[in-house]
C-alpha cells in the first residue's frame, strides 16, 4: 500500500474555503482587473466556470504592458443534453449578449459559453439560472453532467433512461449554499456556515467524476470512458436493471507513464431501484480512498488499478450491504449519431443535425445561431444535445415540419446526411485560443483536417464508411481522443501523436502510431493506410480493427498497456 502523502495544495484549499466559497465575490468585485485570485480561480470550477484568456492576443498584451484578455468559460448542467425550445432562446440571450455570439456543444452533452468577462459573469449565471438550468458541479470534483442515451426515436426506453440520469444528477450535487449566496443573491448565513456536505465531506472528491447511461446496441455515450457506467439492459422493451462499469477515464499526461487513458469494466448488475445507491457508494468510495496527494494520479482509474478491481468490488459491496448480480449480456455496435428526419410511432419527427465540433454561431456560410432561433420559436416539442456534439430537434408535430424544412433552407443548415462518414464521427475539443491547456489546435483545425483527408477516403472508395476521428489540443482526453479508430493528440504547436486502432464500438483503446507530426506529416501517415484499408478491407471491418488486424498497431485493451508518446 502506498505511504499517506501530504494533500495537494487543491485539497488545503477546498478544506479552508468555507464549502466552496473562498473569497470570490471579493475577487468579483475588484474592477482593477480582469481576472479573479488563483485560489478563487480554482474554486470558481465547482461553480462551473474556468478563468481563461485569449491566447491569440497574449504576446501583443504583453508587449503593450497590459494584463492577458481574461474571460471565463462557463458550462451548463444539463443531464441528459435536454431542453425546452424557451430555455434555448433565453441561452441564445445570453451568448448573443455575454459569450460573443456563440454557443458550444460540448462532449458531455451541455453548452459552454466562451469569453464571457468578469463583469459579466454574475448576470450569465443568473440568466442561466432564470431559465431553469444552472452551472453548479458543471465543473470542479464533484460528479459532473450525467450523460444517457438519448435519441427519442430510437427506442420507447429513452424517456425512463434520461429520468435516471436527472435523478443521478440531482442526487449526486453538492449541498453547499455557496452557490445561491454568490450568484443568486441567496440568504447569507452569519458567521463560519453551520453546513456540511454529507456526501462530499469538505474536500469533495480527489478529483472530477463522469458518469453516463447507454442502450445498447447504441454505445453513443463512450460509457466505457466514464468513471461510472450504466449499461441499460431491457427484455421485450422494458428495463430490466443496468449493467455497472467502473474506472473509465481518458486523460494523461505526455512523458508521465504513470497516466494513461483507461476503459471502464463491467464488474456486476444492479436493478432500477438500485441505481442511485450503487452511484452514490462508487462516489463515496472513490472520495475515501482515491489519491488526494497528487491530482495527476487521482481519478478513480487509478484507484481501482493501484488496489485491484476485486478489492473495490468487495468495498463496494461492503458499504451497500449486498452483491451485485453477474452481468447481463449486451453488444454494442456503433458510438456515433443518427442523421436526418426519422418519424416515430406516435408520429412525431426528429431531426438530427450534425454540428462540426458542437460550435453554434452565425458566418456567411451558416447562420446556425438566427436558424435555432428561429426554430425555438415555432417547435413545441425539445432540443437535445449528443455526446458527439450534435444536436436533436426532437418531437417535431407533422403541422411544424414544413415550417421547420423551411427555416434550414433559409438559413443554409447543412444536411449530414451528406457528409463523408469521416466528417459524420468527427469530435475535437475546443483547444486554443481560450483553453489554457491547449498545446496545439483542434477545433479550428478540424476543418482543414477533414478537407486533406476526405479526398483520401473518397480516392480508396470509402467516402461513405463510418470512421471515427477524434482531435484534441492537448492529452487530457476531452474529445476522447484514445477511443478515435483515428485520433490525434496535440503536443506541440502544429505538432501531434497519431494514434491508431480504437474499436469502433468504444469497446478498446488506440495506440500510439506515430510522434510529434506535422499536418503534412499526418496526412502523409495515413494515405498508405486508408489505400491498403480500401484494398484489402474485409467485408464490414472497420478501420480500427484492420490496423490492428494489418499490423500497424498492437491491441490495446488495458490502460497500463497504452502505449503514450516520449
Amino acid at each position: 500500500m502506498k505511504e499517506r502523502m501530504r494533500p495537494s495544495e487543491e485539497e488545503e484549499l477546498k478544506a479552508r474555503s468555507r464549502y466552496l466559497r473562498g473569497t470570490i465575490e471579493e475577487s468579483l468585485a475588484d474592477i482593477a482587473t480582469g481576472a479573479v485570485s488563483p485560489d478563487d480561480a480554482k474554486l470558481l470550477k465547482f461553480h462551473g466556470t474556468y478563468q481563461q484568456d485569449d491566447r491569440d492576443l497574449r504576446n501583443e498584451r504583453l508587449r503593450q504592458k497590459l494584463e492577458p484578455a481574461y474571460g471565463f468559460m462557463v458550462r451548463v448542467r444539463m443531464p441528459g443534453g435536454v431542453c425546452s425550445p424557451k430555455q434555448w432562446l433565453q441561452l441564445d440571450e445570453l451568448a448573443c449578449r455575454y459569450g460573443h455570439g456563440s454557443l458550444r456543444i460540448t462532449t458531455r452533452q451541455t453548452f459552454q459559453f466562451h469569453g464571457v468577462l468578469k463583469r459579466h459573469l454574475k448576470a450569465t449565471i443568473a440568466g442561466i439560472n432564470h431559465a431553469l438550468l444552472n452551472t453548479i458541479a458543471a465543473c470542479g470534483d464533484v460528479n459532473r453532467n450525467v450523460v444517457c442515451h438519448n435519441n427519442p426515436y430510437l427506442s420507447p426506453l429513452h424517456e425512463e433512461i434520461y429520468a435516471w440520469a436527472k435523478h443521478l444528477s440531482e442526487h449526486l450535487l453538492p449541498k453547499t449554499r455557496a452557490y445561491h449566496e454568490i450568484w443568486l443573491d441567496g440568504e447569507r448565513v452569519a458567521g463560519t456556515p453551520a453546513e456540511e456536505e454529507p456526501l462530499y465531506g469538505k474536500c469533495y472528491l480527489p478529483r472530477k467524476f463522469k458518469i453516463g447511461i447507454a442502450l445498447p446496441p447504441y454505445n453513443d455515450i463512450d460509457v466505457f470512458a466514464q468513471d461510472l457506467g450504466f449499461i441499460a439492459i431491457a427484455e421485450d422493451n422494458a428495463l430490466i436493471g443496468f449493467n455497472v462499469a467502473v474506472g473509465g477515464g481518458m486523460g494523461m499526461s505526455h512523458g508521465e507513464p504513470a497516466t494513461y487513458p483507461r476503459l471502464a469494466e463491467v464488474i456486476g448488475f444492479c436493478s432500477p431501484d438500485r441505481l442511485l445507491e450503487v452511484a452514490e457508494n462508487v462516489v463515496r468510495v472513490q472520495r475515501d480512498f482515491g489519491d488526494r496527494s497528487n491530482r495527476k494520479h487521482a481519478r478513480l482509474k487509478y484507484t481501482i488499478d493501484d488496489r485491484g478491481t476485486p478489492w473495490f468490488k468487495a468495498e463496494l459491496e461492503s458499504r451497500l450491504g449486498w452483491s451485485l448480480e453477474p452481468a447481463r449480456p449486451f453488444r454494442f455496435e456503433s458510438t456515433g449519431d443518427r442523421f436526418g428526419w426519422v418519424q416515430d410511432e406516435r408520429g412525431e419527427w426528429h431531426l438530427t443535425l450534425g454540428i462540426l465540433s458542437g460550435r453554434l454561431r452565425d458566418t456567411p456560410e451558416v447562420a446556425w445561431l438566427t436558424a435555432l432561433r428561429e426554430i425555438a420559436r415555432v417547435h413545441e416539442g425539445d432540443f437535445r444535445l449528443t455526446t458527439n456534439q450534435n444536436l436533436i430537434i426532437a418531437r417535431i408535430r407533422e403541422a411544424t415540419k414544413p415550417k421547420i424544412e423551411a427555416l434550414l433552407d433559409r438559413y443554409r443548415i447543412p444536411d449530414a446526411q451528406h457528409w463523408s462518414g469521416l466528417r459524420q464521427h468527427a469530435l475535437s475539443c475546443v483547444a486554443l485560443p481560450t483553453c489554457g491547456l491547449a498545446m496545439a489546435e483542434s477545433e479550428r483545425w478540424l476543418p482543414t483536417l477533414l478537407a486533406r483527408l476526405e479526398p483520401l477516403f473518397k480516392k480508396a472508395g470509402l467516402e461513405k464508411d463510418a470512421i471515427t476521428l477524434r482531435v484534441s489540443g492537448c492529452p487530457n482526453g476531452c474529445a476522447r481522443p484514445y477511443l478515435g479508430e483515428i485520433g490525434l493528440v496535440g503536443k506541440s504547436l502544429g505538432k501531434y501523436s497519431l494514434y491508431l486502432g480504437a474499436a469502433f464500438d468504444g469497446s478498446r483503446l488506440n495506440t500510439l502510431y506515430r510522434d510529434g507530426l506535422s499536418e503534412d506529416e499526418v496526412v502523409d501517415t495515413l494515405a498508405p493506410i486508408i489505400a491498403h484499408f480500401g484494398r484489402d478491407r474485409r467485408p464490414a471491418e472497420s478501420f480500427g480493427d484492420f490496423v490492428v488486424r494489418a499490423g500497424y498497431v498492437s491491441e490495446c485493451n488495458a490502460g497500463r498497456e497504452f502505449q503514450r508518446s516520449a
